[in-house]
């Protein structure tokens, strides 16, 4: 067998001892993380972990009654809650670059098809989660606490627990983060060639009552909130379809132009 490289292949003569790989993938993990705690440093400073708590929690204050406060029943709770809001904006600000990094990793070993498959879906990954979680703080949150807040008995003043809140709000920003993410996984699915589109297509029914039960599960016992999950879940979904038959046309392999795709 010839020993020579394939002229033909793009990926000939790329190839890179173990070693190097590893110690690539830890200078591609000290950079992230340094990014990461630049973004924390210059948050601390400003506008600082109370400030960026407050803007967490504004949704809520906004729908408690006229004097009614939030409360901290433990001890830390007031420097643990802010500081923990604070690294996790610093991580959500600092994702671009550190997805980057992961791009810079494996890109060396793509094909160029491949990175025609792969780019596109972590960039428009990143941006459909960002999109998930600002629909979930700045329409979301403010219908269902005014929601809630409406059942409230006069005899009852609210007086929410901090740690709770932050609870709450991470369960909902993974889910609404996840949900728009929907198309991301109908377009995966579809270039694999696990399902075609025309199956896609038949499973809509089926995977419009997914996306109720889902709801239901993963948000609060309301159905403002399980609404405004399972309706852009279902609209998602649609546009995974309508995206997957460009998607394939513009990855295949070079081997695969001649090849009868997904039913489109």
């Amino acid at each position: 067998m010839s020993k020579h490289p394939d002229p033909e292949d793009e990926l000939a003569g790329t190839e890179q001892p173990f070693v190097e790989h590893l110690m690539e993938l830890r200078d591609r993990l000290v950079r992230a993380v340094v990014a990461v705690g630049l973004v924390a440093a210059v948050l601390f400073v400003w506008p600082g972990p109370g400030r960026l708590y407050d803007l967490l929690a504004a949704p809520l204050v906004a729908h408690l009654p006229q004097g009614s406060t939030m409360i901290a029943t433990s001890v830390i709770s007031p420097f643990m809650v802010p500081l923990k809001i604070l690294l996790l904006a610093a991580f959500l600000i600092a994702l671009p670059f550190v997805l980057y990094q992961v791009w810079a990793f494996v890109a060396p070993g793509l094909y160029s098809h491949e990175k025609r498959l792969v780019l596109p879906l972590v960039v428009s990954s990143t941006l459909l989660f960002f999109l998930g979680v600002a629909f979930c703080y700045f329409l979301v949150f403010g219908q269902v606490f005014a929601f809630i807040q409406s059942f409230a008995p006069k005899s009852i003043t609210a007086a929410p627990d901090i740690e709770a809140y932050l609870g709450f709000v991470m369960t909902m920003f993974l889910a609404f983060g996840l949900a728009f993410e929907v198309p991301i996984a109908v377009v995966v699915l579809a270039r694999l060639g696990v399902v075609s589109v025309d199956k896609l297509k038949s499973f809509r029914g089926y995977f419009i009552v997914a996306a109720f039960v889902i709801a239901a599960i993963v948000t609060p016992p309301d159905v403002v909130s399980q609404l405004a999950l399972a309706i852009p879940m279902c609209l998602l979904y649609e546009v995974g379809i309508w995206a997957a038959r460009l998607f394939i046309r513009h990855t295949q392999a070079p081997g695969e132009e001649g090849r009868p795709g997904p039913t489109a």
